[in-house]
C-alpha cells in the first residue's frame, strides 16, 4: 500500500506540474513572436508630468506598446539644460513617421498618463530601432492653476466694472437714457417701418447762393 501511495503521489504531481506548464505556455505562445519582433524609439521631453515604465504607447489612438524606461539625461550633454529620455517599445509592424508628434497625455481627466504619438505624413523614412525624436512637453498643473487663477482675477474687475456701470456694456445694462433711446428707436421702426428703407435726396449746389465769382476758373459740372 505504501508504494502504490508513493506512486499515485508522483503521478498527480507530475500531472499537476504539466498542467501549469502547459497554461504557462499556452498563455505565452500567442505573444512570444509579437515580443520578439518589437523595437525600441527614445522620446527626449523636458517635462513628462510622471510617465513611467508600463505606461502605454499610442498610435493614432491605437495601443502599439508601452513604456520601457524613462530617465533624465546627464545636464552636462544638452548644455545644462534637464531632459527626460522615454523609451519606448513598439510592435514591428508598426511604422512611424519620423515626423510624427509625441506629446504626454492623460487617460480621462485624472486617469493614467502614456505617450499619444500623432503619425506625420512622411512615410517613405519611418522610425527604427534605437531612433530619436523630440516630444512636446505637457503643461504643468501650476501653469494652469495660475492660467485659471488669472482668468479668474480678470472676470472678477469686468464684473466690478460692470456693477459701476463702466465701459460700454455697463453703460447698456444700466444708463436709463441708453435703455429708453434705444426702446424709442424700435417702437418708432415698430410704427414706421419705411424708415429702414429710405434715403435722402442729395442736395443739389445753389451757384447763386455761393461765394464763387461768375469768372473763376472752376468748372462745375
Amino acid at each position: 500500500m505504501g508504494e502504490r501511495s508513493n506512486l499515485e503521489l508522483k503521478v498527480g504531481a507530475f500531472i499537476f506540474v504539466s498542467l501549469i506548464i502547459l497554461v504557462v505556455f499556452v498563455l505565452l505562445i500567442g505573444d512570444f513572436k509579437d515580443w520578439s519582433n518589437r523595437y525600441n524609439v527614445k522620446i527626449i521631453f523636458g517635462f513628462v508630468d510622471g510617465v513611467k515604465a508600463g505606461s502605454p504607447v499610442r498610435f493614432a489612438g491605437l495601443d502599439v506598446g508601452e513604456v520601457k524606461g524613462v530617465d533624465v539625461i546627464n545636464p552636462a550633454l544638452t548644455n545644462n539644460t534637464a531632459e527626460v529620455q522615454v523609451i519606448v517599445r513598439l510592435k514591428g509592424h508598426i511604422k512611424i513617421p519620423k515626423d510624427s508628434q509625441a506629446w504626454v497625455n492623460t487617460l480621462g481627466l485624472l486617469g493614467e498618463k502614456y505617450i499619444e504619438i500623432m503619425p506625420g505624413k512622411d512615410y517613405a523614412q519611418v522610425l527604427k530601432d534605437q531612433d530619436t525624436i523630440t516630444g512636446k512637453d505637457p503643461i504643468a498643473m501650476h501653469a494652469i492653476m495660475a492660467s485659471l487663477y488669472d482668468a479668474v482675477g480678470d472676470l472678477r474687475q469686468t464684473i466690478e466694472r460692470l456693477s459701476k456701470a463702466e465701459g460700454t456694456i455697463g453703460k447698456l445694462l444700466y444708463d436709463d437714457k441708453i435703455y429708453n433711446d434705444l426702446d424709442a428707436l424700435v417702437q418708432d421702426i415698430k410704427k414706421y417701418p419705411w424708415k429702414l428703407f429710405y434715403r435722402t435726396k442729395e442736395k443739389k449746389i445753389d451757384i447763386d447762393k455761393t461765394n464763387i465769382s461768375p469768372k473763376s476758373n472752376i468748372n462745375i459740372k
